[in-house]
Formats: structure tokens, C-alpha cells, sequence
């Protein structure tokens, strides 16, 4: 199901799932809902509870006052009196009786304790405030000559006061507008300490995570100064480790030399010349790790170089065929395609053999007794922007699980394991440093059968 098919409803509960600064703003909302709601419940039940002890006697007296003077005194009550104090007060008057019939607010409905209740039953309204008893006791009067004189509130009299309501709506969405302000802006250093998370892992240790007031830090830039303390550890270790390796490296050439030099030496004869080969080819696989080895730690160092001159791209993969081809004479099948318009790049050509080199020998050394022979394809990107090029080979694939692990240093699948299956696992690793070192990347896929290997090399102002 894509983004466009989902419901809007499933959507927002993932963003609120996804988003700590959304869950933070609704509890804050909902703990002032529940405490807005608590309070006014209260005091609402406070003041059903008190209103008779101290309301009620001055609403009474009150009430009998407006009575005094619309019926002067307690006589016959008189329309010109009443709508006086209807204008002068947001009040109503109803006068029921022999003479007299008038409505203050004909328009208003009447107050639901002067309604009828079928079966004498109360309603919703009079829970907590007194049944019908209380309020005509309260609300109602009576005159010598038998008329009645009903009061009430002026609903419109409120109705033409500013909608509370409103302005009390448009007041809590600006609160919680400002309060979900306040939290992302409390809560950006997350957002700076899973960046520099990322950089970290992917081995960026030159910037660090800003630390907000580092002078008096809270608690989130105390973990982004641990954090960076922690890649800065990390960041040393891995340079010392760099620089152990590639001492080991330069420290084994020159004994390395010397037993060629010796193994050279050695006579020829029936009994020592195969101890003799095989004794060279034992050395030149170390000489070539070593040279691995250096070459890796060089372009994955920050001040990796390029040594960038015109190139031809068909050119070059001919060349590298041919001298794989001296000594595997599998690479002579190896079925090359193409494509028209290849431009000429600046590109470094000792690395781009290198890269070239390490894919066809790993493609024929995994195609060995496969029915197709090894592909390699080579395509522009765009106008002048690079090349893209593509070797698949036909035999057993690597699992998918150890796929994303294949570019790795050291690292070997299950299927690469013999000696003459595999080599130390830094092929597919340098093939991504030259990658890299060029702006461009390296991917790798399963094709059933065979394995794909796409690489991309980019000019230096497209790669800039």
C-alpha cells in the first residue's frame, strides 16, 4: 500500500507513533483538557452543593425586590414597570393571570422548570441544581389579586456578548501551536545527535554535534558531548589501527622482496622447480595483498588523491582484458558491450585498472564452468558526466543476506571460502574506494545465476 492509498487516519497515527514532539503536545493538551475539565466540575458541584447556604437567600430577596416593584408593592403588577426593568436588566417577565397576560420575550422559550415533564419526571438540566420545586420557589411570585410574575434570564442579552467560545477555541490552538514550537525547538539537539549518529557510522568524524549552551548543557547536551567524545574515541582508534596497518604493510615489503630475490635464486631442477613456483606464487599473493592493503588505507584516508588524466574508458577496458588475459586465458571470452557516445573523462587510470582488474578476476574466478561467459558493459551517464559500468558473471550468486556485506574489508561469503574460490575479501572493497574516490558508487545484486556488479565513475566536475 503506497502513501497515496493510505488512509489520512492510518497516516497521522504513524506520524504521532514516529514523532515524540507530537506525543509530548498531546499529553501537554490532554493533562489541560483533564485538569480544565476537573477544575470547572468541581467548582460547578461547589457551588450546587453551597448555593442554597449562601446563594440562594440573596437571590430570594432579590428576586422578591423585582416582584415589589413590578406589582408595586404586591397589587396588580403593571406592564410599563415590568418592561422598565426589562430593558434596564438582562432579564425576562411572565405575567399569568386573570387580567393580565404578557410576555417580556415572546421569542425566548419558556425555562424548562415552567415546562410540562411528562409523568412528573425531571430532566438532565435539573441534576445538581434542585428539581422544579426549587426553582419556582426561587423564580416565582405571586400577587394579592392572583396573577403570577415568572423570571428569567434574556438569552440574547448574552447571545450579544463576543462568542466565548470562539476566542477560547482560537486561544487553546494558538497554546498548543506554541507549545509544540517550544518542544521541537527543545527537542532539535535529537535531531542533531541522529545526524551526527549517521555521520559517525558512516565514518564522517570531522564534524561534530553542536552542543547547545555548552557552557551549562541539560541533559541532551550532555549526551551530545558524550557522543562526541565517544566517536572522537573511535575516530583515534581507527587511525591507529590505519596507521599500525600500513606500517605492517610498508615494514613486510622489503623481507617479502628478499625471499623473491632468494626463491629466484634457488637451481633448477626436476625436484626443486615446482617447490620453486609455487613458492613464487605463495609470495606474489602476499606482495598483491600488501598493495591491497596500502592502496585501500590510501584512498580510504582523508587526503586521498587522484592522479586525473584524459581517458578513454573502451580503451582502457581492452587493455586490462588483454593483461588478464596473459595470465587467466579465461579472460579472452569475456563478452564486452559498448554502448555508443562514450566520452573521455579524467579519470586515475592506475585506480580505474585496479578497479577494472578486480572485478573481472573475481567474475571469472566465480564463472568457472559456467555455460555463459563473463559480461561486461559499459554505458554513459549523461552528457559528460561519466560512465557506468556493469560485470555479471554466471555462477552460483551470493546469498541475499550477504549481499549488503559483500563491499566490506576481510569480508568472504560462505560460497569464497576455499583458496581457490576466493581471495581475501578486499577486492569488492577497493572496487568501492575507487568508486567513491570518483564520485561515483558501487552496487551489487543477484541475477539467478550470477552476480552483478554495477560500479559508476564520474567526471571531477560532476562529482564536485
Amino acid at each position: 500500500m503506497t502513501a497515496t492509498t493510505t488512509p489520512w487516519y492510518r497516516r497521522a497515527a504513524n506520524a504521532v507513533r514516529c514523532s515524540l514532539k507530537l506525543r509530548m503536545v498531546m499529553v501537554f493538551l490532554l493533562l489541560a483538557m483533564a485538569m480544565s475539565f476537573t477544575f470547572i466540575s468541581g467548582a460547578q458541584k461547589a457551588f450546587s452543593v453551597g448555593w442554597r447556604e449562601a446563594a440562594r437567600p440573596m437571590l430570594m430577596d432579590y428576586v422578591d425586590r423585582l416582584a415589589g416593584e413590578v406589582s408595586a408593592g404586591g397589587g396588580a403588577p403593571s406592564i410599563e414597570r415590568a418592561q422598565a426593568l426589562t430593558q434596564r436588566l438582562p432579564i425576562t417577565i411572565d405575567i399569568v393571570g386573570p387580567r393580565i397576560n404578557w410576555r417580556s420575550h415572546p421569542q425566548q422559550a419558556r425555562a424548562h422548570w415552567l415546562r410540562d415533564r411528562p409523568h412528573g419526571g425531571r430532566g438532565d438540566d435539573d441534576a445538581g441544581w434542585g428539581d422544579d420545586q426549587d426553582w419556582r420557589q426561587l423564580l416565582q411570585r405571586s400577587t394579592t389579586d392572583g396573577h403570577r410574575i415568572d423570571f428569567g434570564l434574556n438569552e440574547a442579552a448574552f447571545d450579544r456578548r463576543p462568542k466565548l467560545v470562539g476566542y477560547t477555541l482560537a486561544a487553546l490552538l494558538m497554546l498548543t501551536l506554541l507549545a509544540y514550537l517550544y518542544v521541537r525547538r527543545l527537542l532539535r539537539p535529537l535531531d542533531h545527535i541522529r545526524q551526527g549518529a549517521l555521520r559517525f557510522g558512516a565514518g564522517e568524524f570531522g564534524e561534530p554535534i553542536p552542543v547547545r549552551h555548552p557552557q551549562r548543557p541539560d541533559e541532551l547536551g550532555q549526551l551530545a558531548a558524550t557522543i562526541n567524545n565517544m566517536g572522537h574515541d573511535i575516530h583515534q582508534m581507527l587511525e591507529a589501527q590505519r596507521a599500525l596497518l600500513l606500517a605492517i604493510s610498508h615494514e613486510l615489503r622489503s623481507p617479502l622482496t628478499r625471499a623473491r630475490l632468494n626463491t629466484e635464486l634457488l637451481p633448477e631442477s626436476d625436484e626443486i622447480t615446482p617447490q620453486r613456483e609455487a613458492l613464487l606464487r605463495d609470495l606474489s599473493e602476499m606482495a598483491r595483498l600488501i598493495s591491497d592493503l596500502l592502496e585501500s588505507e590510501r584512498l580510504a584516508g582523508r587526503h586521498k588523491a587522484l592522479h586525473r588524466e584524459p581517458t578513454d574508458p573502451a580503451a582502457l577496458v581492452r587493455e586490462v582484458i588483454d593483461e588478464l588475459a596473459a595470465t587467466q586465458p579465461s579472460a579472452r571470452g569475456v563478452a564486452l558491450h559498448l554502448t555508443d557516445g562514450l566520452p573521455t573523462l579524467p579519470l586515475d587510470r592506475v585506480r580505474v585498472r585496479l578497479l577494472l582488474r578486480n572485478l573481472l578476476d573475481n567474475a571469472l574466478r566465480h564463472s568457472a564452468g559456467a555455460p555463459l561467459p563473463v559480461e561486461l558493459h559499459l554505458r554513459p551517464l549523461g552528457a559528460g558526466q561519466g560512465i557506468e559500468l556493469e560485470v555479471r558473471d554466471h555462477g552460483p550468486g551470493v546469498p541475499d543476506e550477504q549481499l549488503a556485506h559483500l563491499a566490506q574489508p576481510f569480508f568472504r561469503p560462505d560460497t569464497a571460502r576455499t583458496r581457490s574460490a576466493g581471495g581475501v575479501g578486499l577486492g569488492l572493497y577497493l572496487c568501492k574506494l575507487v568508486a567513491q574516490a570518483h564520485g561515483g558508487t558501487l552496487s551489487v545484486r543477484n541475477e539467478r545465476p550470477g552476480l552483478a556488479v554495477t560500479v559508476t565513475l564520474r567526471a571531477a566536475e560532476a562529482a564536485a
